[in-house]
């Protein structure tokens, strides 16, 4: 094996216990969507009392990616993720142990923290160690995980609730099965957290903080003989501005104004999820059922949503850095216009039963195959691409202050779509909805095509902002 080959394959290896993180955070996100009818049983909540259950994760989503990008800074990203992968162990325990609402809320308020931290310090760590020809590659493989995640935890729901006979249902100890849901987390977090303890610190934040030598031998162990020449580089890009980052450096000096590179980051944060996204992702469920499915059923469909998502991620995976980023984003931002319009069309041309669900009658086979195109296209497009230009495209100086504005811009969107779904859901209809998050993805056609830069190809040291 040559030298060249040895440090690809351990930048290769030590990004994939990075994504680790993106696992987890798949799975925390998505194993919710099975215990919806075990929440409401167990703690007799109404609907917006379960909204609140489900979205109070996204809270703790929004202050862990606000601190965990500052804090990294200062602490380092490995640092962090090991912070975060203690606190996904934390939650999965507690989450499954609670016996109130309270005390749910509190265990998923911990695993919010863990996701959010993991969600911005992933695809930072990735793009600080791989090569600029790799990046997109190496950082999308983030997504991939976070849909690898969520399709496990569809999976093991589907098979827990069939088991069981139902969610609410005993399963094994005499415990109910929507609370195993959230135990098998355990796993992975905790394999997550003794993999971390093998990998390195990003050179660029050792850089950063003045620590020079030990970014040396770690960018010698992922380059070989050119890590000396990329030490350089970083060294070159920081020299005169090498104080601690703080959020003031996101306000441009000349004009006094917020760095226009913030802007198309925070544009990209919150679009993501304005498309309303993690609606299928936490209430997939709950929707289905809404048109007539049984929990059986939805949950399966779940599992078909899931596999959908990974085919499209490994896709972008291996063509982002031929295609670039924006012509990925256009693509995904027009298909999702298209697929909800469908969907919309569907639900507005549905009956209702005797107990106020729709009837979609013929129109189901065309709102499955529409809300599955939806999801491809998302993850083709929004869903990697997202991550992987906030990732990459803030300079050195501020991309931990960066990350943390996006994050947290992105996991408040994400809890205000969430909780708000119900609430449309029992105001306006499906048909409500979804007309909005079309509109969504319709002025994020109009968003790429005016502010998005390509960032293929480009070190680093070279990003402006």
């Amino acid at each position: 094996m040559t030298q060249n080959t040895d440090n690809m394959l351990f930048i290769v290896l030590v990004s994939c216990v990075a994504t680790i993180g993106g696992f987890l955070f798949g799975f925390d996100s998505g194993v919710i969507n099975g215990t919806v009818d075990g929440l409401s049983a167990a703690f007799n909540s109404d609907s917006m009392g379960t909204g609140f259950n489900v979205a109070s994760m996204l809270l703790g989503c929004a202050v862990g990616a606000f601190t965990a990008g500052r804090l990294a800074d200062k602490y380092g990203r490995k640092s962090l993720l090991i912070v975060a992968a203690i606190l996904f162990i934390l939650s999965a325990w507690g989450s499954g142990i609670a016996t109130s609402s309270i005390e749910f809320i509190v265990y998923r308020i911990l695993g919010g923290l863990a996701v959010g931290a993991a969600s911005v310090m992933t695809p930072a760590y990735i793009s600080e160690i791989a090569p600029a020809r790799l990046r997109g590659r190496l950082s999308s493989i983030q997504q991939v995980a976070i849909i690898t995640g969520l399709f496990c935890a569809f999976v093991s729901n589907y098979f827990l609730a069939d088991i069981a006979g139902a969610s609410t249902a005993k399963f094994w100890l005499g415990f109910e099965a929507w609370r195993w849901m959230f135990w098998i987390e355990l796993v992975p977090a905790v394999l997550f957290f003794g993999l971390l303890m093998l990998i390195p610190e990003s050179p660029r934040y050792l850089v950063l903080n003045q620590k020079d030598q030990q970014a040396g031998q770690v960018l010698t162990r992922l380059y070989g003989a050119s890590g000396e020449r990329k030490l350089h580089d970083i060294q070159q890009s920081l020299a005169g501005d090498r104080h601690e980052p703080k959020l003031a450096d996101l306000v441009d000096k000349d004009t006094g104004k917020i760095r226009s590179i913030m802007w198309v980051g925070i544009g990209l944060a919150t679009l993501q999820q304005l498309v309303g996204i993690n609606v299928v992702f936490y209430y997939g469920a709950v929707l289905w059922q809404a048109v007539g499915f049984s929990e059986g059923d939805a949950l399966l469909i779940n599992v078909i949503s899931g596999a959908v998502s990974i085919a499209a991620c490994v896709i972008t995976m291996y063509l982002i850095d031929k295609v670039g980023r924006k012509p990925f984003l256009m693509i995904g931002s027009i298909g999702m216009a298209v697929t909800l319009s469908t969907m919309v069309y569907a639900f507005l041309n549905a009956g209702v039963d005797a107990s106020g669900n729709l009837e979609l009658g013929e129109f189901g086979t065309v709102a499955l195959i529409a809300a599955n195109a939806y999801v491809f296209f998302f993850n083709l497009s929004w869903g990697p691409i997202m991550w992987v230009m906030l990732g990459e495209m803030f300079p050195n100086q501020i991309r931990g202050s960066g990350l943390a504005v996006a994050g947290v811009a992105q996991w408040v969107t994400n809890f205000i779509i969430t909780m708000t779904f119900p609430i449309l859901l029992a105001g306006v209809g499906l048909a409500g909805a979804y007309g909005l998050y079309s509109l969504c993805a319709i002025i994020s056609v109009f968003f790429v095509a005016k502010f998005v830069y390509e960032t293929k190809g480009k070190e680093l040291e070279d990003m402006q902002g």
